[in-house]
């Protein structure tokens, strides 16, 4: 697997799958036992690992991710508080790795959804009601188009609403990791090094 590199989101349309569960903490999206796996050798195969197989390793049909007709999924609609639990950030790795573009939820936990922007993966918070409404639209069409410029979610006939931290859509929107976000404010930053370094010259280390 390459490096992961940010890249901007603007419209996505894609194969979607419902995950009809409430509270998916991180340990369910990625069992501990698989965080000693470098993120080089890809993720993928990891994701919901104990949910989508059995104890004897054989798939469980039941399992959403496991139908046929949701290969390629790009975009999970969960229920509330999805991504709860211990702070692994293995837990987006996984998802963004098997294909996974965007989660859908009423609710995140605060460190997943940090995670989600870091690596390029939109944690859309939509309403309870509103929620229920794409899970069934989701079933019976198997695709949803996620439009974060607009932010609205829709499958088939469904259009709804989603919220999202407006830094964090920024950052999305453009495809910017913590550095660039940074790098927005380089003439500010080399204004007032400027202007430090004259009001304290003595501050400034010596040159070698």
């Amino acid at each position: 697997m390459q490096q992961f590199k940010m890249q901007p989101f603007r419209k996505l349309d894609g194969v979607a799958v419902s995950l009809r569960r409430d509270n998916v903490d991180t340990d369910q999206v990625i069992p501990a036992r698989y965080l000693k796996v470098p993120r080089a050798e890809g993720l993928g195969d990891t994701l919901f690992r104990d949910l989508r197989y059995d104890a004897a390793g054989n798939l469980r049909p039941e399992f959403p991710l496991n139908d046929p007709a949701r290969k390629g999924v790009s975009v999970l609609i969960g229920r509330k508080n999805f991504g709860v639990g211990s702070s692994r950030e293995a837990a987006v790795y996984a998802l963004v790795d098997y294909g996974i573009r965007c989660v859908v939820a009423t609710s995140f936990g605060d460190i997943f959804a940090g995670n989600a922007v870091n690596n390029g993966l939109v944690a859309a918070i939509v309403t309870e009601e509103d929620i229920e409404k794409l899970l069934s639209a989701v079933e019976q069409t198997g695709r949803a188009e996620v439009d974060l410029e607009e932010q609205t979610i829709k499958s088939g006939n469904y259009v709804v609403p989603f919220t999202i931290d407006a830094a964090r859509r920024t950052r999305l929107l453009n495809g910017w990791d913590d550095l660039d976000l940074t790098a927005q404010y380089k003439s500010q930053i080399a204004a007032f090094a400027a202007k430090d370094e004259a009001a304290r010259p003595w501050a400034v280390p010596a040159s070698t």
